[in-house]
């Protein structure tokens, strides 16, 4: 779980980033020479490096992402590794047909496509500073800081983002980058770590993986024929896309707790939809075409909230010390309940059949729920203010105080 943690924190974020890319590149070349060597071992070992790759470019980029962008765009700028997610699913999909990729005699070709954006990344990503946030609250380096600011914001309107980061650093007084164990302990912090640890786990619990398994059938049923479906599937990775960046538009519109509560809300919804239609398939002819209205409807609810927002709010609700533990926590987290959904599934198929739906619509209304309560708004917010938003659930009143330190901040020139 540290391993990401110990790299933001030595490599810096855009060191690794850049470092993540050479484990792409070696993962691709152990997966692309297994076919032609005969050893499988290769492949085996390739799939595990490829995991980590993907494991800490799922934390770091939104972590990246979320630290050089101004107040007003942080929201859009963190969601762009969603976008550029589904964007690769969908691509996926597409070189994955037998008209392109998918046939016997190309997947060692197709496994090492994976080279093209870590090669693309270790061209385009040296020319991009590092972190502003980091370079002054982590590293002390003001001129560096400076600089950076100036390429992101321009050397006109950078001054008013150096003002937020020193505020912040002087609330912080010198505290260090705590570690994972460090964030678990910190009651100062509690609050906003529950809800990262639930957000993460209900996205994976919420049925989309549930969605995926059933569309086949579902389409199937609809009488597309069985050599069309993978053509229809495309369906699927598009709405995800599409929704991702309809996401990234509206995010800094509505804000970040409409998106994800309705989101969870229309989920639930479906899920209800999705039971009855299932139920009764063979009843009229017309069932099979609602069920898979709802396949697609259910998908661009996933995409319109919980699956772009959560990387989001997990880059907002934690202060700079916290933040990159944070987010290696909320990818475990992630990719555990990936694993764990991964393997139950399958019994809860065999025993509830289309009534596991049911499952999802409690678990969706339940992580809806606790956002409505719990989760502030965020939009428009500075780090400092999102955590003043906290105190009063972690059971700490240092809302004054920090108001104290901001007025001295700006006293003192900052």
């Amino acid at each position: 779980m540290d391993t990401m943690f110990q790299l933001s924190m030595h490599l810096q974020r855009k060191g690794t980033l850049l470092a993540n890319n050479y484990i792409a590149l070696l993962a691709s070349v152990l997966m692309g020479i297994a076919y032609p060597t005969g050893i499988f071992e290769f492949l085996i070992v390739g799939r595990f490096l490829i995991g980590i790759n993907a494991g800490i470019g799922i934390c770091v980029q939104p972590l990246y992402l979320g630290e050089i962008a101004p107040k007003q765009l942080r929201g859009s700028m963190a969601l762009g590794s969603s976008v550029f997610l589904t964007g690769g699913i969908l691509v996926g999909q597409i070189i994955g047909l037998r008209e392109f990729l998918g046939g016997e005699d190309y997947w060692p070709i197709l496994v090492s496509t994976s080279c093209i954006p870590a090669i693309a990344q270790l061209l385009i990503l040296p020319w991009f500073p590092e972190s502003p946030r980091y370079l002054l609250i982590d590293r002390n380096e003001e001129m560096k800081c400076i600089k950076a600011l100036k390429t992101f914001h321009g050397p006109l309107q950078y001054q008013t983002e150096m003002d937020d980061i020193k505020k912040e650093m002087h609330v912080l007084n010198g505290e260090k980058p705590k570690n994972t164990w460090e964030v678990f302990t910190d009651r100062s912090i509690k609050w906003q770590l529950i809800a990262v640890v639930l957000m993460n786990a209900g996205q994976q619990f919420s049925g989309i993986n549930a969605i995926y398994f059933y569309a086949g059938y579902i389409f199937t049923q609809a009488g597309i024929p069985a050599q069309n479906i993978p053509y229809v599937t495309l369906g699927t990775g598009a709405c995800e896309c599409m929704t991702a960046l309809t996401c990234g538009l509206l995010i800094e519109y509505t804000g970040r707790r409409v998106l994800i509560i309705g989101g969870y809300v229309l989920m639930a919804f479906w899920c209800i939809i999705l039971t009855i239609t299932l139920t009764y398939q063979e009843v009229f002819p017309w069932i099979p075409y609602l069920s898979m209205a709802s396949i697609f409807a259910f998908i661009l609810s996933f995409g319109l909230g919980p699956g772009g927002v959560t990387n989001t709010l997990t880059a907002e609700l934690f202060m700079q010390p916290a933040r990159p533990a944070a987010f290696t926590i909320a990818g475990s987290v992630s990719w555990i309940s990936f694993f764990t959904i991964g393997m139950l599934f399958p019994f809860i198929v065999t025993g509830l059949a289309q009534y596991c739906f049911l499952v999802f619509l409690v678990e969706c209304s339940l992580i809806a729920t606790f956002i409505f309560f719990v989760i502030p708004e965020t939009k428009n917010k500075t780090f400092l203010e999102i955590k003043e938003n906290f105190e009063h659930l972690n059971g700490k009143n240092n809302m004054t105080a920090a108001k104290q330190s901001d007025g001295n901040v700006l006293e003192t020139g900052f």
